[in-house]
């Protein structure tokens, strides 16, 4: 890996860098995804149907779209019974986890006769898009569907795209089950964007749509967002670990290695203090990658988003991890506590040097649906507050009322409101006309 000084220049050069990973890069795609959407917003199900076969090789029609019981009692035949087992003991850490952020409706009343208050409300249906093809990720599936579940979502839509026979994964069918998905339709890419924004004779609409896809699902998702709220639009993956000299370079190293095989874009970047460290990181990724099984996939991104900044002082690499805002930060330094609380910008943190992240990915509880390309300055991981919305609840009575609704006139007045103004004036005006005349 390149092992670079940090400057202001380096840092500002290396965050150009990163943001042309952003779909939002990708302004090519937009005319191709905006035809698809509006084929599948006036044709609906025909149109579903041709571009499955189109892209995915497969015969989709309305009677096979929806996946079947059947299919998913297949599903648990061909997947390994040990695999089922970790996928329960996943669960029970991710719902554990999701639990703890419920909310709940509050009414605060007073004794001059008003009360207000904050009604949660779950969201009616949602819709969850699971990648197909080489990109199977049964973990995404439980991250996505959980929290939904927590809400107390209606109803879970789970879309996908079928292999060229017309079947489904079955380790994502068995993910699915567990989880909770409601109805799983076989359908992928923008077309199914397309369909759970505008609702098709086969594909109810839904209210919001989560998970991540390629870039013709991320600007799909991106292109709708207004008919149906979204979570967010994800970017490559990413990682940074931020370490001093008492870091293992053989663990950090792994863990770099553990994002840069998503794919080629995704970027692994270490900040340390030591410059020992920063040479046997290198040393070591360079040992890794060679025996890898992605090695080709992990070359490509370590060439193109791969670095070691080395930093003068600790101050300095928390600054810089603060700019970068990555999605999964790793703090593996003497006093790793004390540098997590001057961490601002992350999507998860990992503290310690046991807390590696595919922990976070796969097994810990805590989402891993995460802020990217910078976005965690403003965004959070996906969580339960992702599917419900919240009601204002206001309620005065006269008595309330009497004593503010001049200020209320005023107020509005001052706004040249006087339909506004009259809403407040018409409940007292017997009472108003009373006292002028008394004057």
């Amino acid at each position: 890996m390149r092992i670079v000084e940090l400057t202001a220049e380096t840092k500002s050069r290396l965050l150009e860098d990163l943001l042309k990973r952003s779909p939002n890069s990708y302004g090519e795609f937009e005319g191709r995804v905006a035809a698809i959407l509006a084929d599948v917003k006036e044709k609906k199900d025909a149109a579903l149907f041709e571009y499955t076969k189109k892209f995915d090789g497969a015969d989709i029609c309305a009677d096979n779209l929806v996946v079947s019981q059947e299919e998913i009692d297949e599903a648990y035949r061909l997947v390994d019974p040990s695999l089922v087992e970790v996928i329960r003991k996943a669960l029970v850490n991710i719902r554990e986890y999701h639990e703890k952020q419920r909310q709940y409706s509050w009414f605060d009343s007073k004794p001059n006769g008003s009360m207000l208050g904050q009604k949660v409300t779950p969201l009616n249906r949602v819709g969850v898009y699971v990648p197909g093809g080489k990109a199977v990720y049964p973990s995404s599936v439980l991250m996505n569907i959980v929290p939904a579940k927590v809400a107390g979502v209606g109803q879970i839509v789970m879309t996908t795209p079928p292999g060229k026979d017309g079947r489904v994964s079955p380790n994502t069918l068995v993910a699915a089950k567990e989880a909770g998905a409601d109805v799983i339709y076989k359908v992928g890419g923008a077309q199914a964007i397309a369909a759970l924004a505008y609702g098709t004779e086969s594909i109810p609409k839904v209210d919001k749509i989560v998970g991540p896809g390629n870039v013709y699902v991320a600007l799909a998702k991106k292109a709708v967002y207004g008919h149906v709220s979204i979570d967010s639009i994800a970017g490559p993956s990413e990682i940074l670990v931020l370490a001093d000299h008492t870091a293992n370079p053989r663990y950090v190293a792994a863990d770099l290695l553990s994002q840069a095989e998503h794919d080629e874009m995704a970027s692994a970047i270490l900040v340390t203090t030591s410059r020992t460290l920063a040479r046997q990181v290198s040393e070591e990724v360079e040992r890794f990658t060679a025996r890898l099984s992605r090695q080709e996939i992990i070359q490509k991104s370590l060439d193109n988003y791969g670095y070691i900044l080395l930093a003068q002082t600790m101050e300095d690499a928390i600054d810089a991890a603060n700019e970068i805002a990555s999605e999964h930060m790793e703090i593996v330094t003497e006093n790793a506590f004390e540098v997590m609380m001057k961490v601002k910008n992350a999507g998860a943190i990992f503290i310690g040097e046991y807390s590696s992240e595919p922990l976070g990915d796969y097994f810990a509880g805590p989402n891993h649906v995460l802020p990217t390309n910078g976005t965690a300055k403003f965004f959070s991981p996906l969580s339960v507050d992702d599917f419900i919305k919240k009601s204002s609840i206001i309620y005065y009575s006269r008595e309330a009322l009497e004593p503010v609704h001049r200020d209320i006139i005023q107020f509005a007045t001052s706004e040249q409101l006087t339909a506004h103004a009259n809403s407040i004036r018409v409940r007292f005006e017997e009472e108003d006309a009373e006292k002028e005349e008394g004057k």
